[in-house]
């Protein structure tokens, strides 16, 4: 994964470079083993969400509720994916795993829309 400047600039700009460098790398990891490839601009959106997350679990805070229903269409690999890369940030809400899915899910239309 090639990492656009105003990527860089957001793994820069965290105070906590070294966690989002982590998550970024598993993430990128879990995607490609998945075969689901972002587009630079689907990855700089998703860098930005990690970024914040990881922000988010250091000083103890949290999104607002979501409700579930609201993503009744996200696939079980996308949910699981999420799931696996909140679970790697840290102490966060489970309202975290279905609004970062949504990423996931609309990388994977890439290949679909490919076909």
């Amino acid at each position: 994964m090639q990492l656009t400047e105003e990527s860089q600039k957001i793994l820069q700009s965290n105070p906590y470079k070294k966690e989002l460098q982590e998550v970024v790398d598993y993430t990128a990891h879990l995607l490609e083993d998945k075969q689901i490839y972002p587009t630079d601009l689907q990855w700089t959106i998703l860098i930005n969400h990690l970024s914040e997350m990881v922000i988010r679990e250091k000083e103890k805070r949290a999104i607002l509720e979501v409700d579930p229903a609201m993503f009744s269409e996200v696939s079980e690999e996308a949910m699981l994916i999420s799931q696996l890369v909140v679970k790697k940030v840290g102490e966060l809400p489970k309202d975290e795993i279905y609004v970062l899915s949504i990423h996931f899910e609309s990388a994977k239309q890439n290949e679909e829309e490919a076909k």
